[in-house]
């Protein structure tokens, strides 16, 4: 089974003491009728680099230890990140860090600053995924549209009263997709 996953707020937390949705803001344009996503002016981009240091952004672990728990003889994984590329340096560092380029087959980075939900549509058709998991439910939405013969998991803690499409499931640990041990 080919299994893509995002990388922050699945493997990566949000800084503390920052609300997801004041972070969730600046990331997308208020456009009502289209997906957009900002790429952050150059004296934002300095702020950004410092809000992604590691310090700033701890593992979450819990994540991680499911992912080195899975079966990679039954399962190829990807790291696909739309993280854009004034962010190369701290990524790269991260998952070194976190020893993710040990466990995923591949790892995709938006560092040619495309715009995010384009970027994982264009690599979730070249991988050809069976499931896919991530945080943003705005992106979800889009490529689940475009990707039919995918499932695609919604990473999202606490209640949620938004109706999904069929190929969406909410779930709030990756250990809820129990189908993959």
């Amino acid at each position: 089974m080919n299994i893509g996953f995002d990388l922050d707020k699945i493997f990566v937390d949000y800084p503390p003491l920052i609300p997801d949705s004041l972070i969730d803001r600046l990331y997308r344009k208020k456009d009502e009728r289209e997906l957009l996503y900002r790429i952050p002016s150059h004296p934002e981009q300095f702020f950004r680099k410092i809000s992604h240091n590691h310090y700033l952004r701890p593992p979450i672990k819990e994540n991680i230890t499911f992912l080195q728990s899975l079966n990679r003889k039954k399962n190829k994984l990807f790291l696909i990140s739309s993280r854009f590329g004034f962010l190369e340096k701290q990524t790269l560092s991260l998952v070194k860090r976190l020893g993710l380029h040990k466990i995923f087959e591949n790892m995709y980075f938006n560092f040619n600053n495309e715009q995010p939900h384009l970027f994982k549509n264009r690599i979730l058709k070249m991988l050809d995924l069976d499931i896919y998991i991530d945080d943003d439910l705005h992106l979800l939405t889009y490529v689940a549209k475009k990707n039919k013969n995918i499932k695609f998991y919604w990473y999202h803690q606490g209640l949620s009263t938004q109706s999904l499409p069929d190929n969406i499931k909410q779930i709030s640990k990756l250990s809820e997709i129990v189908d993959l041990q």
